[in-house]
């Protein structure tokens, strides 16, 4: 089977790799160096797992920037392009789907698309009215950033939004690409896996900000944070998943999906979801006021990426932190490797991981890592599991 895979992004290059252990898949991306990366056997975003199965050389697998070749021969083309929020419209920018949906339509009469990009509530049942077209299909991702990989090779579940024989078989074409054994799948309507999507993120997204204020909490009165929340998550019905401290919930999808979420909700009664969002503001304040308090000649920050193992510093709580120690005055350095140029956000940019530590009277670092372990007694984190 022919596929084609809009977006080499972390959803894309996943859905690439698991589709491409069977079937005989194109990825198309805009971005010139991304697309020589994958035909070179490289991986262009961080993941450990993804690198491992492109060195196999097994892979049916190939990536160009010819869009309407790579659409004109594929009986399934999946778009996984950005759909990032937009605080003057209060929605996603959807306009990159739309955009291939349209490519996709002018070369091919019967190819099913399967957004994979995360969407407004409703947005399926538009789109499909809009281009007059009943072979689009929602089917949400539940992926780790630096973990796609794995995660679509071992899926909690599987939602198509489409209660149907070309949904069963969206269904089944994942799961026959799955490693896992059993696969729970639901079909259902667009609109509820819509739901589904933006819900669960949101409700990650408020997990991670209770356990943050707990810790809060314990800056404040001097507690012990660990005693906390180990106490908490021995309750089986909390679990000891996602209680990590961290500077607040970040990255490409939580803060996003949260917001579209709350938009969804305009006429609806809610208090939750505005409170979580309310909740990620309030903690990063709290952070940054502990930090300034210490009074550090120079402060250092120790990289923007979320998440241990990924190279995404999208809306990183770090870059808030970085803002807001600035509004208060502090003598800032940054230390991230990813970053081109002499600054970063405005403050200066150190290269040399040495040279950063020592010239740092206190180095600020979302996660502890053994590269700060020599200088662990100026280092100011939150992180007490060592994990995301």
């Amino acid at each position: 089977m022919k596929i084609a895979i809009a977006g080499l992004g972390y959803v894309g290059l996943s859905n690439a790799i698991v589709l491409a252990r069977q079937h005989e898949v194109t990825a198309v991306d805009v971005c010139v160096e991304r697309v020589a990366a994958l035909n070179a056997g490289r991986t262009p975003v961080e993941d450990t797992l993804a690198r491992a199965h492109l060195a196999t050389g097994t892979l049916r697998l190939r990536a160009t920037t010819d869009a309407a070749a790579a659409y004109a021969d594929a009986e399934y083309v999946f778009i996984a392009t950005p759909t990032d929020y937009d605080p003057a419209t209060n929605a996603f920018d959807t306009t990159s789907i739309e955009a291939v949906i349209a490519q996709v339509l002018a070369v091919n009469d019967r190819a099913v698309m399967v957004i994979k990009s995360t969407v407004p509530v409703g947005y399926t049942k538009g789109v499909r009215a809009r281009f007059g077209c009943d072979r689009i299909v929602f089917s949400p991702e539940f992926l780790r950033e630096g973990r796609a990989l794995e995660d679509n090779l071992h899926p909690t579940r599987i939602v198509v939004g489409e209660v149907s024989a070309r949904g069963e078989a969206v269904a089944d074409l994942l799961r026959g690409a799955a490693l896992a054994d059993v696969v729970p799948v639901l079909l259902t309507d667009p609109t509820e896996a819509e739901a589904i999507k933006l819900f669960a993120n949101t409700y990650l997204a408020s997990r991670v900000a209770a356990f943050n204020e707990a810790d809060t909490l314990a800056m404040d009165l001097d507690l012990d944070a660990g005693e906390i929340i180990d106490a908490l998550c021995l309750d089986p019905r909390i679990g000891a998943i996602y209680n990590n401290p961290s500077f607040g919930y970040g990255g490409y999808c939580l803060p996003k999906d949260s917001k579209q979420l709350r938009a969804n909700f305009d006429d609806v009664p809610q208090a939750l979801i505005s409170a979580t969002l309310a909740s990620n503001d309030a903690r990063k304040r709290a952070v940054a006021d502990s930090i300034a308090a210490r009074g550090a000649a120079k402060v250092g920050i120790y990289r923007l990426v979320m998440k241990q193992g990924s190279d995404n510093f999208r809306a990183s709580a770090m870059q808030d932190i970085i803002a807001l120690l600035h509004e208060r005055g502090v003598d800032l350095v940054v230390h991230e490797p990813e970053w081109q140029g002499a600054e970063c956000l405005g403050q200066p940019l150190e290269p040399d991981f040495d040279r950063f530590a020592d010239g740092c009277d206190l180095i600020v670092a979302n996660r502890m890592v053994a590269e700060l372990a020599p200088h662990a007694a100026k280092v100011f984190t939150r992180d007490i599991y060592g994990q995301d």
